[in-house]
């Protein structure tokens, strides 16, 4: 394998040596210590698992002499978010078992479960790969779950999208035997033959690969925001008329590094139905053989294709390939449907999206909803699907239980989504602090206070029923995708946060910062004389990520001045 770039960063070593993610995982794991070293925490997220350390504990250890209160996240991967029932249960039951009580929708469609002990990790993932899931290729530099709309349809249409999906999983998963050897006792098959990864090798990619699927028309799932992205175009009656591929989408980046930057997915070509696991493989190994192993922060695809260009990056792929790439075609999107409330599914049966606010399935106050959807799940058995925006959809619901639904919903305090305020709606927040490493700002934790200041002045302004979005991350990298949408919130310091506009609620342009490290309690402020104007002065039908782009930040920092 070639690299563009002389000396190897020290990750690419640690993959180099670990036996194909095997390293020394299996003794540190049977050694009576509270966390795993340097080099296993590496290994450690291709196998789908974060070591992390409660940051609220941090302060009263260190002022008693006493190390960080280490405990590890577990992330499954979740193809399209598709979730069987008894699935959902054992994921509930290993959170009460050994988390912290609560389940985490992730931007991704996956499940995440925080507080875990490393004593606990190894019962936890046996009970996830009991349920028919895994959470190998969770994180790590590989191919991570590979994303789909979680709308569920019976038709002919997503049947062939969803095989073509469950090919891709099969085709981008490492082939390694560590994690049946380390998380469920597997033999270590002894063979004259060498274990082999046909797409990854020894070292795995260089970074991360996200890869998503939309429907065409349905955006649902951010796909400018991946490295690679997948449209699924429709043919005459219900069939797959092949998809558009687009590259170089992601949004991670570092603070004071502008040579770090957020970049949107770039149409690549158009394939026929049947060719495009074949160009899924090839555009990973083209990223493989070319990324960047030397820089960690310079390694997504996203700046392989800044450094050599588009083009360049379509001749390497097709070189691949045995059949010809097609232009790309033109991409048009209806507005965003967030799939909440209820459906017809198109087979008799009905679906209902439940609105998760920043997708913490746990018991808080009047809010049930672990308690809840656990009950609804085991009495109704319906399929639970998660969404890119961090909720929940119960599927294949018989509509004469749709009042039984309802009343569990009532009694667990889980509102229907026609009672959410639409910015609470339409706001996400990431995990951030205590549990992330990164985080160097409250989200998930501040975000419901802010949106609801938000929403009163929204209401109060008669704009109540606007649909405008709003993403909160408590660092750069953007996990809640705070670069794409109307408004979005990035953490630079405990309390501030870079405020970013001019984006759009569909997803198909990144905002801007707008104000540098604002405190949270001047927010509403700022954005109020915008929403004023905004109310006044904006055209039919146009929304507000769209009207700030019309208007420009200098008119926009005029308004504010004047009313400051």
């Amino acid at each position: 394998m070639s690299s563009s770039h002389a000396g190897f960063s020290k990750n690419e070593s640690v993959k180099a040596a670990s036996r194909h993610l095997r390293g020394h995982i299996k003794d540190e794991l049977a050694a009576d210590t509270p966390a795993f070293d340097e080099e296993s925490e590496q290994l450690l997220k291709f196998h789908g698992i974060y070591q992390q350390d409660d940051r609220d504990r941090r302060k009263e250890a260190r002022a008693r002499g006493l190390d960080k209160h280490h405990q590890l996240m577990i992330r499954t991967r979740i193809p399209g978010g598709v979730v069987s029932a008894d699935a959902y249960i054992a994921h509930d039951d290993i959170s009460q078992n050994w988390a912290n009580g609560t389940l985490r929708v992730t931007t991704r469609q996956d499940f995440q479960l925080h507080g875990v002990l490393k004593g606990d990790i190894k019962k936890s993932i046996a009970a996830i790969n009991e349920s028919l899931l895994t959470t190998l290729g969770g994180c790590g530099d590989v191919e991570r779950n590979i994303m789909f709309c979680p709308e569920p349809r019976t038709d002919e249409f997503h049947e062939h999208v969803g095989d073509s999906i469950s090919r891709m999983v099969a085709e981008l998963t490492p082939r390694t035997g560590a994690y049946h050897e380390i998380w469920l006792d597997g033999e270590v098959v002894k063979s004259s033959e060498p274990e082999v990864e046909p797409l990854y090798g020894e070292q795995y990619l260089p970074r991360k690969f996200k890869t998503t699927i939309a429907v065409e028309g349905d955006n649902c799932v951010d796909v400018y925001a991946h490295d690679l992205a997948i449209v699924a175009m429709r043919g005459p009656g219900d069939s797959v008329r092949g998809f558009n591929v687009l590259v170089g989408g992601g949004l991670g980046r570092t603070h004071n590094k502008p040579e770090t930057f957020v970049a949107v997915a770039q149409p690549l070509a158009f394939v026929e139905a049947d060719q495009i696991v074949d160009v899924a493989r090839e555009v990973v190994a083209v990223q493989r053989d070319y990324g960047d192993r030397s820089n960690r922060r310079h390694a997504r695809l996203k700046y392989t294709i800044a450094d050599r260009g588009l083009d360049w990056f379509r001749t390497e792929v097709q070189s691949r390939l045995s059949f010809k790439l097609q232009p790309p075609e033109p991409l048009e999107w209806k507005p965003v449907d967030d799939h909440l409330g209820w459906h017809e599914q198109g087979d008799g049966k009905l679906y209902v999206g439940i609105y998760i606010e920043n997708g913490r399935i746990g018991d808080a106050g009047e809010v049930r909803s672990r308690t809840g959807l656990r009950r609804i799940v085991e009495e109704i058995r319906p399929q639970v699907r998660l969404t890119p925006q961090q909720n929940v959809i119960l599927a294949g619901i018989d509509p004469a239980q749709r009042t039984r639904v309802e009343e569990l919903m009532t009694e667990h305090g889980i509102a229907p989504v026609e009672s959410v305020r639409r910015a609470i709606r339409h706001a996400m927040a990431c995990p951030a602090i205590p549990t992330c490493g990164l985080a160097v700002a409250e989200a998930e934790r501040a975000l419901p206070s802010l949106i609801r200041q938000i929403a009163s002045m929204l209401d109060e302004l008669g704009l109540g029923e606007e649909r405008i979005s709003f993403r909160m991350s408590g660092c750069p990298n953007g996990c809640s995708r705070p670069y794409l949408g109307d408004v979005g919130f990035v953490g630079t310091t405990l309390g501030k946060y870079d405020v970013m506009l001019a984006g759009d609620f569909d997803g198909t342009r990144l905002n801007r910062v707008y104000a540098p490290n604002v405190p949270i309690g001047e927010i509403p402020q700022l954005l109020r004389p915008m929403f004023i104007e905004f109310g006044a002065r904006r055209e039919p039908g146009e929304g507000f990520g769209n009207w700030v782009d019309r208007v420009g930040f200098d008119t926009l920092h005029e308004l504010t001045e004047q009313t400051a």
